[in-house]
């Protein structure tokens, strides 16, 4: 009976485990492709996850799980523009959606009449 509830223990710390990017602190090259959406106006100077002000005129997005201060390509994969941000926030939590821009880093990858965009993601550092 021991030995089975050893065992029971041992197969659920296995499951807890994780082979992702990120497990040892290195994301770089990680890559994730969906849409991107930007702040909204209402977001000016409130607080980010990671305590900064959110800016719009900075190039600055948000995303589920990197590291506060990942620096992150964004390629809009309609046009091929890309801009580099630095994450600082939490989010988006929308199904479909794997970063939150800056309207700036929005507009220069974008129109942010559109709303939303497909794109890749590819963390630099």
């Amino acid at each position: 009976m021991k030995n089975l509830i050893l065992i029971a223990l041992l197969l659920i710390v296995a499951g807890c485990s994780t082979t992702q990017p990120g497990a040892a602190g290195n994301w770089a090259g990680y890559k994730e492709k969906g849409q991107a959406s930007f702040y909204a106006d209402r977001h000016q100077n409130q607080k980010t996850a990671s305590g900064q002000p959110y800016r719009h005129d900075l190039s600055t997005a948000a995303h589920k799980k990197l590291p506060f201060g990942s620096v992150v390509k964004v390629t809009n994969t309609s046009n091929g523009k890309s801009v580099v941000v630095t994450i600082n926030d939490r989010g988006p939590f929308v199904r479909g959606r794997v970063i939150d821009l800056s309207k700036s880093a929005f507009s220069r990858i974008g129109n942010t009449s559109a709303g939303l965009l497909n794109v890749e993601i590819e963390v630099i550092r």
